[in-house]
């Protein structure tokens, strides 16, 4: 097995408890590793730090565990960074989430003007991470989970020469769903996704050996009005059975917009409102675990579970111990899905093995789709090079490329009350 130093910056968030019980989970796998946590709170990381040497002590494993606040000393001398972290933390997001809502456009992490601004904080942050590697671990290669991770791994492929890959499970849950919903057996489908990262598509979905599309379509009279069905779920299914291709979940986002705005402006509190109302609740059982022998992760007071971040641990073993495996990735095209540029990253399939990922060609999007797909792509490019070295124009132009933005005079107050709100977190020439 592989024996390598593995940096995680965010190794002291909500995530991170979780985070480390997925890899102790494959702690076998990476036996003789170091596991360097990395993070600003000092606190948080030392108890951290604790769970996962406990969780590893009970189980045997050989592997060593260290916490530092200094981040090019974490990084120095590793072979893999794993990124997961959140600039500005809840009361930033609560911030892309709210100020949007209340100018009539959508809020959310990853679409938006929320994304939006969340991509400008997290490449400011991504690129110090990148010019330490480049002094201390040249050859490391980053394992990203920071949102939206797209837009990350766009700016950092097309600026610099660090091996980067971004990933997500929702292509692996996503379809599963949708099938489960329709009261069919999620584990008899097979499918595979393509696009980019919150706007892929299935171009295979068998069930049982056939096409999928026409069994759900036939449950839909009996679960379209199910309130025992999560409501984007169901939203899921519609736009599979109309265009004929299992969806990301947040293309309701594109497909439902008037609704889903509505709904989010009705609420009461937002998402990162009710994240953030949970977290001392978390830190409270982690501590509570902290002080056990053996700590076992309740997964209803985990943030996200307690197998977070579980497809990067798979990445990374894949890529260490030559697995030769085929995992949902987001890397540069490089020709595997017709029609978008080579180096565009895109969510797709990838052959990981110890000579890295090659993204699979699986064939050209879904025609109903592909229209939506490259407008977001164009975006996603843009919104790449405003966030890593544009001028704030250069930035409101990639804005305006989104397509839930469509109106300049309320993408431009947007965009100044959200620069605003994150001053401490973008450099001067986005103010």
């Amino acid at each position: 097995m592989a024996r390598v130093k593995i940096a995680y910056v965010g190794g002291g968030s909500t995530r991170a408890p979780g985070t480390m019980a997925s890899l102790i989970a494959q702690g076998e796998n990476f036996a003789g590793s170091e596991i360097v946590l990395i993070d600003l709170d000092e606190d948080r990381l030392a108890l951290v730090q604790t769970l996962a040497a406990k969780m590893a002590r009970c189980r045997n494993l050989d592997l060593t565990i260290r916490a530092t606040t200094d981040r090019r000393a974490g990084l120095t001398g590793c072979d893999a960074v794993l990124t997961s972290y959140r600039p500005g933390g809840f009361a930033a997001r609560i911030h892309d989430e709210r100020i949007p809502l209340k100018h009539g456009v959508i809020g959310q992490e990853t679409q938006g003007p929320g994304g939006f601004f969340m991509a400008l904080r997290s490449i400011q942050v991504m690129k110090a991470i990148v010019a330490d590697l480049e002094r201390v671990a040249p050859k490391a290669m980053i394992v990203n989970y920071t949102n939206p991770v797209n837009i990350v791994a766009q700016a950092v492929t097309t600026n610099t020469s660090i091996p980067f890959v971004s990933l997500c499970e929702g292509p692996l849950i996503y379809p599963h769903e949708a099938v489960a919903a329709a009261g069919l057996d999620p584990g008899k489908l097979d499918a595979r996704s393509i696009g980019l990262n919150h706007a892929s598509w299935t171009v295979r979905h068998q069930y049982d050996g056939a096409d999928v599309i026409p069994l759900l379509a036939a449950a839909w009279p009996r679960v379209k009005d199910d309130p025992t069905i999560r409501t984007s779920t169901r939203r899921m299914l519609q736009i599979a059975i109309t265009l004929g291709s299992l969806p990301s979940e947040y293309m309701q986002y594109y497909f439902f917009t008037g609704e889903v705005l509505a709904a989010l402006q009705a609420k009461p509190t937002t998402r990162a409102e009710d994240i953030f109302a949970s977290v001392p609740d978390y830190w409270a059982h982690y501590r509570q675990q902290a002080e056990r022998a053996c700590p076992e992760l309740d997964p209803a007071r985990s943030r996200g579970g307690i197998n977070e971040l579980e497809l990067a641990i798979d990445v990374m073993d894949a890529i260490f111990n030559d697995r030769k495996e085929l995992l949902p990735v987001n890397v540069p095209n490089r020709g595997a899905i017709p029609a978008l540029q080579d180096d565009l990253v895109v969510e797709t399939v990838g052959y990981v093995d110890a000579a890295g990922i090659a993204p699979l060609a699986l064939g050209p999007l879904p025609a109903p789709v592909a229209g939506l797909v490259k407008a977001l792509a164009e975006y996603q490019t843009l919104a790449a090079q405003a966030a890593w070295s544009g001028t704030r124009r250069e930035a409101i132009q990639a804005l305006l490329a989104n397509p839930l933005c469509t109106s300049l005079p309320v993408t431009e107050a947007i965009y100044a009350e959200l620069a605003a709100a994150h001053r401490e977190f973008l450099p001067e020439r986005l103010l």
